[in-house]
């Protein structure tokens, strides 16, 4: 089923800004597009006009919203900001004027009704005037409440507080009376460090600080040299015992096989064979042979023999 609307889904800005700026003429003080929407500044004192325009010619037949913008350091600090919306090309666009603190700026309240609730709250929050409405007066802060809240130089507590007073019966108006100074909140992480002593840590103890390494002046005359194997170049080196000492004298007969010494560690090589006066005593002599054993008389038995059994039993 095709779903037919009266409006695009969604409706371009090409070349709006253009035909918006050619009907308002004079009236327009600047315009241009950003951020994927129209704003258009005119004169304060054409704004009725321009609107008019803007709903009778070219279909922005609803105020969405009036809302207001502080800069305290303009000569005319604020903003009034008309947003309208075109039900039938479905597409929106933003009027402005400026205005001083004792500047009044026209009403809209003739265009569309509505203008008068919405003006209402820019006088009660911003302290703009709009000239030619009926009901110009307070409609969210309360009765008798002094300054307006939205300005950029309002104090963040206000100038009076109120309560109800059981001695009075009524609702009585002070001076703002704070139990604490404003708190100035820094959300550093902790963790991450903070510029400031945080709530206990005077107390802690600094802890005793390690001692410095000692630096050692390195030995830089001359080549490193290698170590030198110690070597038995004398019989007193061997350790062995005198029996060892005279086999290693000059002569003696380890004298070749100790010849230049002996390297500490490395081993003593191969034994060296020495002769003895004692025979070697060789192989042993062939065992003789045992004489036969005589048979045993097969007749003659015996208790626990192994004899043949007589014939017969």
């Amino acid at each position: 089923m095709t779903v037919l609307h009266p409006a695009p889904r969604f409706a371009s800005s090409e070349g709006v800004l253009d035909r918006l700026v050619a009907t308002l003429g004079a009236m327009v003080v600047s315009g241009k597009e950003e951020h994927g929407e129209i704003v258009i500044t005119v004169a304060r004192d054409r704004i009725a006009d321009a609107l008019r325009l803007l709903r009778d010619e070219h279909d922005y037949q609803q105020l969405m919203e009036i809302a207001g913008v502080d800069y305290p350091a303009r000569t005319e600090r604020f903003e009034v900001v008309y947003m309208l919306l075109s039900l039938t090309r479905n597409h929106r666009i933003m009027v402005k004027v400026t205005a001083a603190e004792d500047t009044p700026v026209p009403t809209v309240t003739t265009l569309w009704p509505v203008a008068g609730w919405l003006e209402r709250e820019v006088f009660d929050l911003y302290g703009v005037i709009f000239a030619g409405n009926q009901d110009l007066r307070r409609i969210l802060t309360d009765y008798g409440f002094e300054g307006h809240p939205f300005r950029k130089d309002f104090p963040l507590t206000g100038y009076v507080e109120l309560r109800y007073s059981e001695e009075d019966k009524r609702v009585v108006y002070e001076p703002v009376q704070l139990a604490q100074d404003l708190r100035s909140f820094d959300f550093t992480s902790p963790w991450e460090g903070a510029d400031y002593v945080l709530p206990g840590d005077e107390k802690a103890k600094e802890p005793t600080p390690a001692p410095a390494p000692v630096a050692t002046k390195l030995d830089t005359k001359g080549e490193p040299k290698a170590e030198t194997p110690k070597t038995t170049d004398k019989p007193s080196d061997t350790g062995a015992g005198k029996p060892a000492e005279d086999a290693a004298k000059p002569g003696g007969p380890a004298a070749s096989a100790t010849a230049g010494g002996t390297i500490a560690g490395q081993g003593q090589g191969e034994p060296v064979p020495q002769p003895s006066a004692v025979k070697d005593p060789g192989a042993p002599k062939p065992t003789e042979s045992r004489p036969d054993r005589a048979p045993r008389d097969e007749d003659a038995g015996s208790e626990g023999g192994t004899g043949a059994a007589p014939e017969g039993s």
